[in-house]
């Protein structure tokens, strides 16, 4: 208890003031080489960042932040056992990260030796893309519902779907309800798996999805429901299906299925959902939203 009280002592905190302000007074003394050096160990930060924020693997990140951060407070409260246990946990962190994120590494690497800097860059949300997107979305769902063409959409919003993705074959086209169509035709072979859209375009096709585990969906419902179920109870995407069994569209979010939408309704909810211009304040998200009205799978 002691040592806990210690930690909030007013010397400690007058400490920690004096460090940040000789680090300030450092950084006056800054050479080039000096800010060289700063401005590269940001990039690989920024990169680090942005590699894991591409997958799943940001999760896990947390929880290790979340470690690291406990560890010192620890540490610094004078809590010997918890310090030594985590002390102990993390010695072998390099080399658990490195098996963990081997797959991000690994890419990162690639794209490295490949030249490709343009594709470790981060590209801005584009509202006329999103538009574009939901355009020939609809447009392409109205059509292929009236001859019950199954289709599972992918709507990639701001966590990525690296994983998802490579398990499909890379598109990268803009879109267009002719060129959706065809993805979705019958003997296309893409077209018994998910398409994703990233950035307002097709950027991947035939993705396996995970299946939702989840016990309140209809049993009526068949694999490409309960793979945009499953996808948007592990994500914050927005998926489109349509029924290859009776042509009906729905929507799956946040481990939601609304079924039976007309294609006015789905553009209605794509644009509350994917383009935030049209999001004011969440008040008006939240009125969207009753189109949910009874819950998943009805």
């Amino acid at each position: 208890m002691d040592a806990f009280l210690n930690f909030f002592n007013p010397g400690n905190f007058d400490n920690m003031r004096n460090s940040i302000i000789n680090s300030f007074n450092a950084m006056r003394t800054a050479g080039p080489m000096d800010i060289i050096d700063i401005l590269v160990v940001a990039y690989i930060i920024y990169r680090l960042m942005k590699l894991l924020k591409d997958t799943s693997a940001a999760r896990l990140a947390k929880g290790v932040i979340w470690l690291l951060l406990i560890f010192l407070i620890a540490s610094y409260a004078g809590l010997n056992t918890i310090s030594f246990i985590l002390r102990n946990s993390l010695s072998i962190g390099v080399t658990a990260a490195i098996v963990i994120f081997q797959p991000e590494l690994r890419r990162l690497l690639e794209q490295l030796g490949k030249g490709n800097i343009s594709g470790l860059l981060v590209t801005a949300n584009d509202p006329d893309a999103a538009e574009a997107a939901i355009n020939a979305t609809v447009a392409a769902c109205a059509d292929m519902s009236k001859t019950k063409t199954g289709v599972l959409i992918v709507f990639e919003r701001k966590e990525r779907l690296g994983e998802i993705i490579s398990t499909g074959t890379i598109v990268d086209a803009a879109p267009s309800p002719e060129l959706l169509k065809n993805i979705f035709f019958k003997n296309s072979p893409l077209h018994d798996g998910a398409l994703i859209m990233r950035e307002g375009r097709i950027y991947a096709a035939g993705c396996v999805l995970p299946l939702s585990g989840s016990q309140n969906l209809s049993r009526d419902l068949g694999t490409r429901h309960r793979a945009a179920v499953g996808m948007s109870e592990s994500s914050d995407s927005v998926l489109v299906v349509v029924s290859e069994e009776t042509g009906a569209i729905s929507v799956a979010i946040g481990g939601m299925l609304k079924r039976h939408l007309s294609p006015e309704v789905l553009r209605k909810v794509l644009e509350a959902e994917l383009i935030t211009e049209n999001k004011p304040d969440k008040k008006g998200i939240s009125a969207l939203r009753n189109i949910w009205k009874g819950g998943a799978g009805k």
